[in-house]
Order: structure tokens, then C-alpha cells, then sequence
């Protein structure tokens, strides 16, 4: 064990002596495993990710590794997905990183790290093997270091013009591959939001930091919370509707750089889904002349930068249609929306603009949201985690006192506790509009308590911590939800928490148990004075809405009914329906309120939250 153990600290200590992760120079696939034809893998190997691709990275012979993130093993492979009698299969497992210089089908600099399989020049005619020396003679021997396999493109002399070859024309003894640089293979159009090539440098050439990490800068942009916005490794994109792509720089003192994209020179594509008096979708394509919001303050121009200070300069977004003052979707939230004339009020959704109607119909009944991938690949970083040793067994109707460290207790300016809410964030908290008489109510002398299991806590509890909330923001108007962004950050410890985001329209696999929480009133079943948690199990979204009689909305995530009475009631709405996923406790739910405490007779309803993370996220970045 001795050596073994030598090996990993030293990989350890290089590790932490840089801030450019080994990750880097690999492609991930998850869920995926690579075979060979009857040949037995290597055996795995105990390590990080990291340490795994140090290690495949060190050796001339490994081109992947299967990574088991549960057990944390890895296997080096000395073949691709391109290798002879290798295929790819789907294995939850694992997790397949494979050298980016085996894969792509571009260059980066001069292109002597190209590993593809390109084997014809650009004027068509055929490599001759590397390890041939007709019908041209040559000095360059083949190596395990030089790459000069079969009869690849390759650049063993640093050729300013790339990867070339000996071709087996008798006339023509060399000639370049021609093979595109990564920044020219594949153009931009718009601002790039649809970008999806392999430039992995900033325009000042510093390297950019993968997006399933956390280092050298934090960040809101993993690729599990955004799996529609092409979060793959370390290539530039721009998942915020931003000038043009970018990524998070490897150099500690840069956060993020715009990368150098070639722009498309065709005609600019027209914008799908054009619409004027309704929108589909989200309503990136809705081109009406609304210029109201929700709660009926005008919208600020958009090429003006009073009463709010903003990016989306018309000149910038040419496709974007960002025409005077009228409501548009520029970024891919929930909705069309504006920057407000008040001052007060940054953002907001627009009023009065309504989906179109061959799209609320496909909605009204059996639609699902889109399922994210298996359960098992899905990863949180720094939330959703709890003292367990804190969780009692034995005010939500049939529950048992028990720890929710993530639900905040909502208190009007008496103090007295009125609805629920979740922490999502230091600074914000998540619960229901009907919680509230309007999206610009005052809340001077509102505030949350956390961090007590008490309904009413005596002024000696430790762990107590009350904090006045200084914002609403109201969602889109069929969520029904509201953050509440809190006057300071609060501060994390064994009673108070973050609970974890999950990926965008992840759906909650069927028959999963979670927790509801609250200290809302609870009919005589349990003690009121305390936090109550109670256990549901989350039903189908067909079998849901069978039982709804088709009334269900793809905004609804259900519980199934239980024989006892147990379920939310006045006081717990707003709270979180929190589920476990991946080892991390997830806000998938939000308590609504309903005519009947705890009903036995058909599912609860709870706010899907996993709809609208992106505008979730989107509020507590624009602050």
C-alpha cells in the first residue's frame, strides 16, 4: 500500500501547486463506457478524476479513462471511440473522459498535437503510411511521442500550415491536410448562444476552466444545472446571453474572458417561433409591442441605460429585435419581460401576454417536461447537505419534529409566523406569491427566522437567526413563485442551510420519497410548537393528471395521496418539497395552498421548480 499511497500524494501535491486542472485536456461523456473487442480493460485504479487524468495524461499509452465516481476508480484505456473494434455503450457507472487531441476533428495552434484520423490532403489525395517509405522516402519514424500512426494527418516539424502528409501520388510527394483551426471550424451567428465548437482559449489565449469545476472561480454555470446551454468541458460558450461566447479563465486573476469565434457570413437565420400577440415557448421569438410589466410599470428603452444600467444594447443583439421599450426575452428566461422606469424595480415579467393557443393545448393535459438524464449522474456542489445526527424520528399535518436546516419561517411585522420558504442562497429565499398581497407589497418590518426548530423561540436559543427582507421578486405568473432577497447574507451552520437547485426540467423520477416542512397548523396531529417534516412519495406526471381528470399543469409536480392524513395545511405554504438526489437534498417542489389539509382522497400539488431555475438564477445574479 506504501507506494500506491506515495503515488497519490505526489499526484496531490501537483494538483495543488497550479490552477489548470489535468481535466482539461480531455472530453467527457457520462454515463458511458467505451468496449473492446475481446480485450479484457486494464484493472482500476483508486483516485480523483483528476489524479485519473494526471496519471492517463503522464503516460504515452493512455488515450481515456472510465471514471467511477461512486467508487471513486478509474480505469486507463489505451484506445478511443475512433480506435478499430471499439464501441461506445451507455453504462450509468461511468463516466468516459477521452484526450480531446484523439477527437477533434480541428486544430489548436500549429496543430502538432492533432491526434485525429484524417487521412486525405486537401486536394483529395491519399496519406501514405507513416512507417512506409515509398512511394516516398523520408526521416520521420514512427514513435508512441510523435503520434505518426497509420497514415494519419500529423506535423511532426512544426509546419506553419498544419498537419500534412506523405501522399501516395508518385508526383506529388507532401501536401497540407488543410485541416481548419478550432476557432474558424465552426461560425458564430447572433451572439454565439447557439455556439457549439471547441475553442478552449480566451481572445488573450489564457485557457479557460472547465465548467463542471469550481476552480480557480466559483461559479452558477454546471453544465447538471444547465443542460441545455452545451456546458461541455472547457470550450467557450455563452450560457447568459452575453455580447458573444466566453468562458471562466484558468488564471486566477482573470474571472472571464469573450473568446475569438469567427462569425458566420451567410444571411443572418430569422429567429424561430416568430410570434406578435402571443409567444411560444419562452418567447425568444415574440415580437409584439407590449411595454408593460406584471404589476403595470412601463419598460424602460432598451437603448437607454436610465433608471438601470444594462447589457443588452440593441447594436450588440441584432437578433434579438430589441426594438424602443417593448417586452422581449433576450436571455432564455421563463418569458418575455423588461428593465422597469422605476427605479426600485430592476426586472420584471410582462403583463398581459399570453402563450399561443395550439401550445396551452399540447400543455393542457399529458405533456412532461423533458427528463434529464439518470439520477445517478447528477451532481450538487456545496447545498443541500444536513447533520443527520440532528434528525429526530418522531407543523405539517401527520409529521414529526425533525431538521429542515434549508425552510425559513416568514414573519409579518408583528413577528407572527405566516408562510414558508426555502434558502437557496445566502441572501435569498424562495416561497409562493400567494403568500403575498401583491408583487410591490411593502415589507418593511417583514422578516425570516432560521435556524431554530421553534414556532416561537425564546430569546436564548443559539442557533436563532432573524434577518429583514428587503425585495420581492414575483416569477413568471402561471409559477407562482417569489424570492426574497434578505437585508444580509446568512450565515451557514449546523442549523441553517442551502438547499440544492435541481437541473433544468429535471423531472423527479416516480415513486422517490421526500420531505415536506413547515410550522403551519397541524389539525391536532402533532406537536405545533416545533418544525414538523413529514414523507411523500412523488407520483407519475400521467398518472397525476389521470386523477386530476386531465386538469394537471406541466408547471405541477405531484405527490401520491397516503391512506393517514399527512400533508401541508395554513402556515406550511411556500416551503420546500425537497427530495434526495445524488446524496444532496433538492428544492424540486414548492407547498401551494389548497382547500383541504392533507387530502386522502387525490395527489398534492407542489410548484415544479425545476422550470424555472434559469430565471431563479437569473435574479439572484442581476442582484
Amino acid at each position: 500500500m506504501q507506494p500506491v499511497l506515495g503515488v497519490l500524494l505526489s499526484l496531490a501535491a501537483a494538483l495543488g501547486s497550479g490552477h489548470r486542472s489535468p481535466l482539461n485536456d480531455f472530453q467527457r461523456l457520462r454515463a458511458t463506457e467505451l468496449l473492446a473487442v475481446s480485450v479484457e480493460p486494464p484493472l482500476p485504479a483508486q483516485g480523483t478524476a483528476e489524479q485519473c487524468a494526471q496519471r492517463c495524461a503522464a503516460s504515452l499509452a493512455c488515450r481515456a479513462f472510465h471514471y467511477d465516481r461512486q467508487s471513486q476508480l478509474c480505469q486507463l484505456l489505451p484506445w478511443t471511440q475512433h480506435s478499430p473494434r471499439i464501441q461506445l455503450q451507455k453504462n450509468i457507472r461511468y463516466d468516459l473522459y477521452q484526450k480531446k487531441d484523439y477527437l477533434q476533428d480541428c486544430i489548436m495552434g500549429d496543430g502538432s498535437s492533432y491526434r485525429g484520423t484524417r487521412a486525405t490532403t486537401e486536394k483529395g489525395l491519399r496519406c501514405q503510411h507513416w512507417q512506409a517509405t515509398t512511394p516516398h522516402d523520408h526521416r520521420f519514424l514512427p514513435s508512441p511521442r510523435n503520434g505518426l500512426e497509420e497514415n494519419y494527418c500529423r506535423n511532426p516539424d512544426q509546419d506553419k500550415r498544419g498537419p500534412w502528409c506523405y501522399t501516395v501520388d508518385p508526383n506529388v510527394r507532401h501536401q497540407s491536410c488543410g485541416i481548419k483551426k478550432c476557432e474558424d471550424a465552426v461560425c458564430m451567428t447572433c451572439n454565439g448562444e447557439d455556439y457549439r465548437g471547441t475553442v478552449d482559449h480566451t481572445e488573450s489565449g489564457t485557457e479557460c476552466q472547465r465548467w463542471d469545476l469550481q476552480h480557480p472561480h466559483k461559479h452558477p454555470y454546471h453544465p447538471n444545472k444547465y443542460p441545455d446551454k452545451g456546458l461541455d468541458d472547457n470550450y467557450c460558450r455563452n450560457p447568459d446571453s452575453s455580447e458573444r461566447p466566453w468562458c471562466y479563465t484558468t488564471d486566477p486573476g482573470r474571472e472571464r474572458e469573450y473568446c475569438r469565434i469567427r462569425v458566420c457570413t451567410e444571411k443572418r437565420p430569422r429567429p424561430v417561433n416568430i410570434t406578435n400577440g402571443c409567444f411560444r415557448g419562452k418567447g425568444e421569438g415574440y415580437r409584439g409591442r407590449v411595454n408593460v410589466t406584471v404589476s403595470g410599470i412601463p419598460c424602460q428603452r432598451w437603448d437607454s441605460q436610465v433608471p438601470h444600467k444594462h447589457h443588452f444594447v440593441p447594436e450588440k443583439y441584432p437578433c434579438k429585435d430589441l426594438q424602443e421599450n417593448y417586452c422581449r426575452n433576450p436571455d432564455g428566461s421563463e418569458a418575455p419581460w423588461c428593465f422597469t422606469s422605476r427605479p426600485t424595480v430592476r426586472i420584471a415579467f410582462c403583463f398581459h401576454i399570453r402563450r399561443c393557443p395550439d401550445e396551452q393545448e399540447a400543455q393542457a393535459g399529458s405533456a412532461v417536461p423533458s427528463i434529464m438524464e439518470n439520477a445517478d449522474t447528477v451532481t450538487f456542489e456545496q447545498c443541500g447537505q444536513r447533520d443527520e445526527r440532528l434528525q429526530q424520528k418522531g407543523r405539517i399535518v401527520g409529521g414529526q419534529p425533525g431538521n429542515s436546516p434549508w425552510t425559513v419561517s416568514i414573519r409579518n411585522r408583528a413577528g407572527v409566523h405566516f408562510c414558508g420558504g426555502s434558502l437557496v442562497k445566502e441572501q435569498w429565499v424562495i416561497s409562493t406569491r400567494q403568500c403575498f398581497s401583491s408583487c410591490d407589497a411593502d415589507l418593511t418590518g417583514y422578516e425570516v427566522q432560521l435556524g431554530t426548530l421553534f414556532k416561537d423561540p425564546g430569546p436564548g436559543d443559539p442557533d436563532q437567526q432573524t434577518i429583514p427582507i428587503v425585495r420581492i421578486v414575483c416569477g413568471p405568473s402561471e409559477s407562482q413563485l417569489v424570492m426574497l432577497k434578505l437585508a444580509r447574507p446568512a450565515a451557514l451552520t449546523k442549523r441553517v442551510a442551502l438547499i440544492c437547485l435541481p437541473p433544468e426540467r429535471y423531472v423527479v423520477p416516480e415513486g422517490t420519497v421526500c420531505e415536506i416542512a413547515g410550522w403551519g397548523e397541524t389539525r391536532g396531529t402533532a406537536d405545533s410548537s416545533v418544525l414538523n417534516v413529514a414523507r411523500l412519495p412523488v407520483l407519475a406526471h400521467s398518472e397525476c393528471n389521470k386523477a386530476l381528470r386531465g386538469r394537471l399543469k406541466e408547471s405541477e409536480l405531484c405527490t401520491a395521496p397516503l391512506r393517514a392524513g399527512v400533508g401541508a395545511c395554513e402556515g406550511d405554504y411556500g416551503g420546500p418539497l425537497a427530495c434526495l438526489t445524488a446524496d444532496c437534498w433538492v428544492l424540486e417542489g414548492v407547498i401551494t395552498p389548497s382547500r383541504v389539509c392533507a387530502r386522502t382522497d387525490q395527489p398534492a400539488l407542489f410548484i415544479r421548480v425545476s422550470l424555472y431555475v434559469d430565471w431563479i438564477y437569473k435574479v439572484m445574479k442581476m442582484g
